[in-house]
Parts: structure tokens; C-alpha cells; sequence
């Protein structure tokens, strides 16, 4: 084993509380030199501020260290050359693709559900990203006819994760929303983060490191472990954040399972 990918939310915090032994994992990581890499889904907030967070947390990163899929969708858009696209995701989230060189279409920051849910496109994408409380009909609808005005423009998912763990209980995520834009407007999405393949192998390019050589540690059964295995990793699952008994009677298997990540050096050290 080359490297360690980490999940952030659920394994190194679960909301705005620290996971025991978390800050003393990854400083362990840093003093032996162990290639590593933060990949997040968390949409709702922007890199500066997950990097703020964590540092509150007693954990130091480096903005370059973590992946998001607002950087990888921002590439994605370049690379297609869909300059105008429309983007469901919250404020601080719109202001970062705008300095990563995306410019929204103006009908994209419309989520008050008291306004005309018309739109101005035509628009070049739909990019969905985790909106929390600001979903509404209105909102879910907007971008159901922003991709039905025109059969080639693409849904972008910032991810597909299906639930998280909040400090109140569990919360839907992006993944909810985009398949019910699937399901109702007949085509697929471009997933540009966890569990698509691509994005774990970003992650691996990012380090230099064969995927074979690497291991991911989430509390996602789905996209952590089993989205990282089919990318040919190693995929170790943790007990905290939205880690279920159940998990372990899927389809899906774990390479390992720890307690929490500050079980994490001595298993790295039996390996």
C-alpha cells in the first residue's frame, strides 16, 4: 500500500464535533510521509471552509490536499466547453466555481420558492449539488425544466450520496434529488464525485500512486468502500458518522472494517 484516501465527514467529524483520535491519524500520516488525500462530497460549503473547520478541529490540510466534486465538475465543464451552466448548489458553493472560472447562468441562484419558478436559460448543464432546506418543488422543478427545454443539455451530479449524519439525525444528500431528475426527465447524469470511478481515479492521479496501492476510508458502505474497491482499491470502513450494522449483511464488503480512524496506523502497521 502506496497511500491513504480519507473521507472527511463521518470519519474525521460528525457534524460540528471532532472523531476521537482523528487530528492524531492524520499527523500521523504526515510524519511517516504516507502519500494521502482528503476526498469529500460535501457540496453545502466551499474548500476554504472545509480547510477552516478542520483546522478548528486541530487537523491540518492543505486546500491542494482535498478533492472535491466542485473541482472536478469545474474541469469537466472546461473540458466540454459548457461555459453557462446552471448551478443548484448553495451560495459559497456558486462563488467557488466562479473562481475556479465557471460563470452561472442567471436563472441558476433563484431557490426562494416564493419567486416564479420560470427560468432564462436556454443553459449549457444542470449542476446539482447539495441545496439542504433550500429544496423545494419549485426548486426541484426548475431544473427538471431546464434539462426537458433541451434534450443534449447534461445533469452534472456533485456526487450521489444518499444520506448523512447530522447533528439532528440523518439528512438526504444530492444523490435523492438527482435521481428523481433521472427518473422523471429520462436521462442519465454525469456523477463527478464519490462513487464514480473517475473520481477515485483523479484522486490517484493526484498522488502519482496505482490505484491498486491505494486505500479509501469512509462510513459509506456505498460510495467510500464499495465506489473506491471498483476503482481497484482497497476499501476500509469506519464505525462512526453513518456507519450501520447493516451495512455488513449487503451485497457490498468491506477489505476492512475499524472501529474508528484512529484505528487506522496500527492497521496500516499490520499490513
Amino acid at each position: 500500500m502506496a497511500g491513504i484516501l480519507l473521507d472527511l465527514d463521518g470519519v474525521l467529524y460528525v457534524g460540528d464535533e471532532p472523531v476521537p483520535g482523528g487530528a492524531e491519524a492524520v499527523a500521523w500520516m504526515v510524519r511517516e510521509r504516507i502519500p494521502h488525500r482528503f476526498l469529500t462530497n460535501t457540496t453545502s460549503r466551499p474548500r476554504p471552509d472545509l480547510v477552516a473547520k478542520l483546522g478548528r478541529l486541530g487537523v491540518e490540510v492543505d486546500a491542494a490536499d482535498l478533492l472535491t466534486p466542485v473541482t472536478a465538475a469545474a474541469a469537466w465543464l472546461d473540458r466540454e466547453g459548457r461555459r453557462r451552466p446552471a448551478l443548484f448548489v448553495p451560495d459559497a458553493t456558486a462563488r467557488e466555481f466562479g473562481e475556479l472560472g465557471v460563470e452561472a447562468a442567471p436563472s441558476a441562484g433563484r431557490t426562494d420558492a416564493t419567486r416564479s419558478a420560470d427560468t432564462d436559460g436556454p443553459v449549457d448543464a444542470v449542476v446539482v449539488g447539495d441545496l439542504g432546506d433550500a429544496w423545494d418543488f419549485a426548486t426541484l422543478n426548475r431544473a427538471f425544466r431546464l434539462l426537458m427545454a433541451d434534450a443534449g443539455t447534461p445533469l452534472v451530479a456533485l456526487g450521489l450520496t444518499r444520506f448523512w449524519r447530522a447533528e439532528d439525525g440523518l439528512r438526504l444528500d444530492v444523490g435523492a434529488f438527482v435521481r428523481a431528475l433521472e427518473y422523471a426527465s429520462g436521462r442519465e447524469a454525469v456523477v463527478l464525485g464519490k462513487p464514480a470511478r473517475e473520481f477515485y481515479l483523479a484522486a490517484a492521479r493526484s498522488l502519482d500512486e496505482d490505484a491498486a496501492e491505494l486505500v479509501m476510508v469512509g462510513d459509506d458502505i456505498r460510495s467510500d468502500v464499495e465506489g473506491a474497491q471498483r476503482a481497484g482499491m482497497t476499501g476500509v470502513l469506519v464505525r462512526t458518522g453513518k456507519f450501520d450494522a447493516a451495512d455488513l449483511d449487503g451485497d457490498a464488503s468491506p477489505d476492512a472494517v475499524l472501529d474508528s480512524v484512529a484505528d487506522l496506523p496500527g492497521w496500516w502497521r499490520s499490513r
